[in-house]
């Protein structure tokens, strides 16, 4: 049942973000329909989905596995399935990795994993804060940035954290309509757009 409310998601033609929005929303809907039976299964899925995210956060070479495009449905099956194991992942989530690799969209899974988990949040009163960094960040550095925002007037503030390289350093935080762009790479543009105007 699980597999099949999935598999309703059609990969054709979907942007990546639009992809991931679908499948967040078909597996919360799945979540809903299990809460009769099981009160937490909300939570016990939004868990899974957030060790995922973790390890693909903490973890490049797992990072690595799921972007490669070359690994075909096999391989990424066994590869997946095991990690899966490993970490004690519930029915829901290893269906959503099973549709994912059949409709090859596994790439998705943080993007879906994100989706969830704001999806989530908005049900729950709570504002996600997009966070873009140039590398994984700490525990303390998560605190520290949902301070500042708590100090900014945003309440129950909850991190969706993607990684970009191309930033060099810094941060760039959206939440709400607020873009805050702290990263080096900003920084360096701001600095050659001032040296042209001088010149």
């Amino acid at each position: 049942m699980a597999a099949e409310t999935i598999q309703t998601v059609s990969p054709s033609s979907l942007g990546a973000a639009g992809a991931a929005s679908r499948y967040a929303l078909a597996l919360l809907g799945l979540a809903d329909d299990l809460r009769p039976t099981e009160p937490g299964a909300v939570d016990r899925i939004a868990g899974d989905l957030e060790e995922l995210l973790t390890l693909w956060r903490d973890d490049a070479d797992f990072r690595d596995f799921i972007a490669d495009p070359r690994l075909d449905g096999v391989k990424q099956r066994a590869g997946m399935f095991a990690i899966l194991d490993r970490v004690k992942t519930g029915t829901e989530v290893r269906n959503l990795v099973g549709v994912m690799i059949v409709n090859r969209r596994l790439a998705a899974l943080p993007a879906v994993a994100q989706a969830f988990g704001a999806l989530l949040a908005a049900r729950r009163g709570q504002q996600t804060a997009e966070v873009v960094t140039a590398h994984a960040l700490s525990d303390t550095q998560r605190a520290q940035i949902v301070a500042r925002l708590t100090e900014a007037g945003y309440s129950g503030v909850r991190l969706s954290e993607s990684i970009d390289p191309s930033i060099l350093g810094g941060l760039i935080v959206r939440i709400g309509s607020r873009l805050y762009d702290n990263s080096i790479k900003s920084k360096l543009q701001r600095l050659q757009y001032a040296m042209k105007g001088a010149a």
